[in-house]
């Protein structure tokens, strides 16, 4: 027990046992190339899967059985659905480029941009929703609840790294008009 509370006083301060500096632990970092990800993985994959053959499949027969109203709400639901999964997919693909060193964290900071992780909830009023196919709601909510653990994670490993970007002083057109004042007010 006495090793334990010594190498984490030491991994706390930031001091291997030689004494020598080292840099402080990012717990976001190793989370993000964990088997915890690495599950996240592929439970959003295997989600992504099993909405395409749900709704090339079952579902695609449990919407032309639906009244006007709800078959109306079933494509827009099937289709924010697919819409989330893929910027899911995307992020997710992403994140383990960079877990895989084929991408550096700062490639990725500037790719993610091209991924819009939205706070996208259910569109459907709740009554027509609940009219829906059991297995089309079930992918929705899924899908929702991974959605929200993916941004919580995004903001914990790209916040602190967008914080430090620095702002940027002026344009590179105001620039150049100040330095065109400079030199005519001469």
């Amino acid at each position: 027990m006495a090793r334990f509370e010594t190498m984490w006083v030491s991994v706390m301060r930031g001091i291997n046992a030689s004494g020598d500096n080292m840099q402080p632990v990012s717990f976001v970092e190793r989370l993000a190339g964990s088997d915890a990800f690495r599950s996240l993985f592929r439970e959003g994959m295997n989600l992504v899967e099993e909405a395409a053959a749900y709704l090339d499949g079952p579902g695609r027969l449990e919407a032309k059985a639906l009244p006007r109203m709800e078959a109306l709400a079933y494509a827009s639901e099937s289709m924010r659905l697919t819409t989330r999964l893929m910027q899911l997919a995307s992020w997710l693909l992403l994140q383990r480029a960079v877990n895989e060193g084929e991408m550096s964290p700062a490639q990725a900071s500037s790719e993610k941009h091209k991924v819009k992780l939205s706070t996208q909830e259910i569109a459907t009023a709740p009554d027509t929703f609940h009219r829906l196919p059991a297995n089309l709601r079930d992918l929705v909510a899924h899908s929702v609840r991974l959605q929200a653990r993916i941004i919580h994670l995004d903001q914990l490993l790209y916040a602190r790294a967008e914080a430090a970007l620095p702002e940027p002083s002026s344009s590179p057109v105001a620039e150049q008009i100040e330095r065109l004042r400079i030199a005519f007010a001469s």
